[in-house]
């Protein structure tokens, strides 16, 4: 650059831009700048189109950035502040070792009541069998395995599990009449069991098949639940009328009356279970018989359920969605109007050298010069808070909250600046956090600061609710401006255009 000829002379000589300039290599740009781990750093995000997969596109990036690594200069290295796939595998591998849990859970208890492994083994087969089958239909779709379809198949495995308990059950009633041929006991106990399993398929579709319509936001979410619940009750009743009874008639035999069975400990186990079990349901029909002579104490239980829902509908916290520790907390910091990008800088690392302290903190990034709320300006800043592990933060006064809670208390030890700190909202895409956003139409004709002073008295009376932790708005009226009144006639006498002074003036002092 220092070579570039700006005029040629006829004698040979050539007037270079560094005879009448100074050149040296600089900073793009200076309206912002940002620290990570309290190193300089250049920050950038990365957003997922509609419709694609967020963990296809993170891996992909990560792995793009080891390749590039390779070539960065001594001493540069990259840094994730913000992965949200970190949430999401953690979110995804506790649903998992939920199914399997849930899945262990069921075959024990079956194995319990059934006393018989091999009829144990049945719904056992089953429900892997629903599982994968609705994982086929839902590619089919075109939905992912998420959280939503997780969670559903969760709840479907209580529920796939019960149409072959029947299956089994009915087979196993046949046996203890007396029927010695598995076969002829499962073909008999399907002849009565049929209908009633294709009835009960029937009203649990019922039940899920609605939810599947409903509209907006809310319906996105119950749509993938809903069908993956009907998916899987619907290869659990098909199940239940083909392999079950296959497996009935190949696994289960009839009793050997002449075998004595030996007094094994599983044995006395079962045997002790079974009393304790009739002695249960003994006085649990005993208990029946005296609610039918008194039927008032059926009407007072009712009534006092219907108290106890109306009281917990009333006082359970309600919400879009519940709120997520996602492992990052967001910061935003704004100066008075006007304040100096220096100003700026000195806040935030001071806010850097505290928050950095906390116990539960991994990590801070700060950016001068920019706002998560309002855009840019020398008098912004903003940052994200990277917190340990979730496994690293077991106790209460280490989650995000309460970290949140501690940053505001720094926050107060800084006056010159209006710092807030909040999670990210539970969905991406719906808003930047939690909370709800109001907007403010002026309909009196009243100039900006009258709207300005409207809105700041609004904000204060939003914050005197104890359920509000604040109130923030970009709008105001109080930046210093300069009026530029422009001679028109005088630019025409000296040739200069009014859009040249514009553009003049917007490469010295413009943003």
């Amino acid at each position: 650059y220092e070579n570039i000829v700006i005029k040629a002379l006829d004698n040979g000589e050539y007037l270079h831009l560094k005879d009448v300039a100074k050149v040296e290599m600089d900073a793009q740009g200076y309206d912002s700048f940002g620290f990570t781990e309290g190193f300089p750093s250049v920050n950038m995000g990365v957003y997922q189109t509609a419709g694609s997969n967020a963990q296809d596109i993170i891996e992909g990036i990560k792995s793009e950035l080891v390749r590039l690594e390779k070539d960065f200069p001594e001493g540069v290295k990259y840094v994730i502040n913000y992965d949200t796939n970190d949430f999401l595998t953690a979110s995804i591998d506790k649903v998992v070792h939920t199914l399997i849990e849930a899945f262990l859970l069921v075959f024990l208890v079956v194995f319990i009541f059934l006393q018989d492994f091999r009829s144990t083994l049945i719904p056992a087969i089953a429900v892997p069998v629903a599982i994968i089958g609705t994982f086929f239909f839902l590619n089919l779709f075109g939905y992912s395995i998420n959280l939503l379809t997780l969670f559903a198949l969760v709840l479907a495995i209580g529920i796939v599990v019960d149409d072959a308990i029947v299956v089994v059950e009915a087979v196993h009633a046949k046996i203890d009449e007396g029927e010695k041929d598995g076969k002829k006991a499962t073909l008999d106990a399907m002849h009565e069991i049929s209908g009633a399993i294709i009835s009960i398929t029937l009203v649990m579709a019922a039940v899920f098949i609605p939810v599947t319509f409903i509209s907006g936001p809310t319906g996105v979410f119950y749509e993938q639940f809903g069908v993956t619940l009907i998916v899987a009750i619907l290869i659990s009743a098909l199940n239940a009328l083909t392999l079950s009874p296959a497996l009935c008639a190949l696994l289960l035999k009839g009793h050997d009356n002449e075998h004595e069975k030996k007094k094994s400990f599983l044995q006395r186990f079962y045997d002790n279970f079974n009393k304790g079990f009739n002695a249960t349901t003994e006085r649990y029909g005993k208990s029946l018989a005296f609610l039918y002579k008194n039927k008032w104490i059926t009407a007072l239980m009712l009534i006092l359920s219907g108290v106890g829902i109306w009281w917990a509908a009333g006082s359970t916290p309600t919400g879009f969605v519940p709120e997520e520790d996602r492992g990052i907390i967001f910061m935003n910091v704004e100066l008075p109007a006007g304040a100096s990008m220096d100003r700026t800088n000195m806040v935030m690392e001071e806010l850097y050298g505290k928050a950095k302290d906390i116990k539960g903190v991994r990590g801070v990034t700060v950016i001068n010069g920019r706002s998560l709320i309002s855009g840019a300006g020398t008098n912004y800043g903003a940052g994200f808070v990277k917190l340990n592990n979730w496994e690293e933060r077991e106790s209460d006064d280490q989650s995000a909250n309460a970290i949140i809670g501690k940053l505001f208390g720094i926050a107060s030890t800084i006056p010159d600046a209006k710092i807030i700190f909040f999670a990210p909202p539970s969905i991406p895409g719906f808003g930047l956090s939690g909370g709800f956003e109001v907007n403010l139409l002026d309909k009196s004709g009243g100039n900006f600061a009258e709207l300005d002073q409207t809105t700041q008295e609004f904000i204060g009376n939003l914050m005197k609710h104890p359920e509000i932790q604040y109130g923030q708005s970009s709008f105001n009226t109080k930046y210093p401006q300069y009026e530029i009144e422009i001679d028109v006639p005088l630019t025409k006498k000296y040739g200069v255009s009014v859009s040249g002074i514009f553009s003049t003036l917007q490469g010295y002092i413009g943003g």
